[in-house]
């Protein structure tokens, strides 16, 4: 469960951490991660999605809990074998998801025997002709979606993911053209659970095993799986959401006649929660009737706000520790980016929301909640800004995970000027 308040053991983690390594920076819970996926121990298969944060110390924790791990780019598959993830075997621990594949990945799976969840009809070519026999997922876009925001959604006519359902018998005999081990089939529409659409997913994926009518030995639910992000929001039911796949396997294994492993592509469900990011006030603006609080960190650090207009509970402490008192007054957090829209508190839209909240000063601090999935990974360099460090509390133990990104680093690729 999500708590309404920030632990005071997270708060002094957090302290502990910036006179170490300064701010802004991450901080994780590993037992928050654990919990998670102790939530999901009814499903044969876990398979984390690490784009959303795939810190190669997290990624171990989690295969310390038999997570299995999906990749969708050549570094991804890099950093799951410097986890500690084993490819080439039945267990299938690596599993390479992309609408396309590149012939640096295309050798590298090839090599490994890494299965491929093709997302087109051009990937399965590409690989049948790469090797012969390799194991492969079909995903299928069933023709709808549904996504917590548009650019979440990732199924229907508007979506680039997937095999277009009206493709799938012509990819089916590519498959069988190219000789390919097929595994399962997979289906995803977008992050954010609806219940309405969660049947209507488990009705596409019966009709879809229906028309594959061959042996499988998988089917994915794909992620998406909901999280709370602001106090009061509804936790997810995670025992109807598998009895809703349960049933869905138990009807498609008497179409294909054995027994089909059920995965799931959790992301940030495992992650989202475990993670604040931690800044420190740099300065504070009195515009009209309203305040501007001004941090140092911007969306080249959390891009989540100005992406999809996101939201993320904001808690201001002093350098003590304590809660920041006082009167509630209307209060907008930014950044310090040169650019209008680095803004933390905003609407989908570029809507610049102002809360109610008590006047922090600066030199005090904020720590935006929630920041777990899709913050660290989503960084950039926008502004000429250094990645900030990521840190784990584990056990009362605060553990560097990744270094803060010197100046020198970040300009380290523009060195020495040669020919092509």
């Amino acid at each position: 469960m999500r708590p309404e308040f920030l632990r005071s053991e997270l708060i002094d983690a957090a302290l502990t951490s910036v006179r170490a390594v300064g701010t802004p920076l991450w901080l994780y819970e590993a037992e928050s991660i654990r919990e998670r996926v102790r939530q999901l121990s009814m499903f044969e298969c876990v398979r984390f999605a690490q784009k959303a944060n795939s810190n190669t110390h997290i990624l171990r924790l989690l295969r310390s809990m038999g997570v299995a791990v999906d990749a969708v780019s050549f570094g991804e598959i890099e950093r799951a074998l410097r986890a500690g993830y084993v490819p080439g075997t039945d267990a299938h621990e690596i599993v390479f998801t992309a609408d396309i594949i590149d012939e640096e990945t295309l050798a590298r799976v090839v090599a490994l025997k890494i299965p491929v969840n093709c997302g087109s009809p051009d990937m399965i070519r590409q690989i049948g002709r790469a090797g012969r026999g390799h194991p492969v997922w079909l995903r299928i876009n069933p023709g709808f979606g549904h996504g917590h925001n548009r650019k979440t959604n990732t199924g229907g006519p508007s979506s680039k993911h997937g095999i277009w359902h009206e493709e799938f018998e012509d990819s089916l005999r590519l498959v069988d053209e190219y000789g390919l081990t097929l595994i399962g089939l997979h289906m995803h529409i977008g992050s954010g659970v609806d219940y309405r659409h969660l049947h209507r997913v488990c009705h596409s994926m019966l009709d879809a095993v229906r028309r594959a009518n061959r042996p499988l030995k998988a089917i994915s639910a794909g992620g998406g799986l909901s999280l709370p992000y602001r106090q009061g929001e509804p936790e997810i039911d995670i025992a109807e959401y598998y009895d809703a796949w349960n049933r869905t396997r138990l009807e498609a294994e008497k179409i294909t006649g054995g027994p089909l492993r059920l995965e799931l592509e959790p992301g940030r469900y495992l992650v989202g929660n475990a993670g604040v990011l931690v800044a420190e006030v740099r300065a504070v603006k009195t515009v009209a009737d309203k305040h501007f609080v001004l941090i140092d960190a911007g969306f080249n650090d959390l891009a989540r706000p100005i992406l999809y207009g996101s939201h993320h509970d904001i808690v201001f402490v002093t350098p003590e520790g304590a809660p920041v008192a006082g009167p509630l007054s209307p209060i907008a957090v930014a950044g310090p980016l040169c650019e209008a829209g680095d803004v933390f508190t905003q609407q989908d839209g570029g809507f610049v929301e102002f809360r109610e909240l008590a006047l922090p000063k600066v030199g005090d601090f904020a720590i935006l909640r929630d920041t777990g999935a899709y913050g660290a990974t989503m960084s950039s360099n926008y502004n000429s800004r250094p990645l900030a460090p990521e840190v784990m509390l584990d056990a009362g133990k605060l553990t560097l995970i990744r270094k803060r990104q010197s100046i020198e680093q970040l300009l380290a690729l523009e060195a020495d000027p040669g020919p092509l």
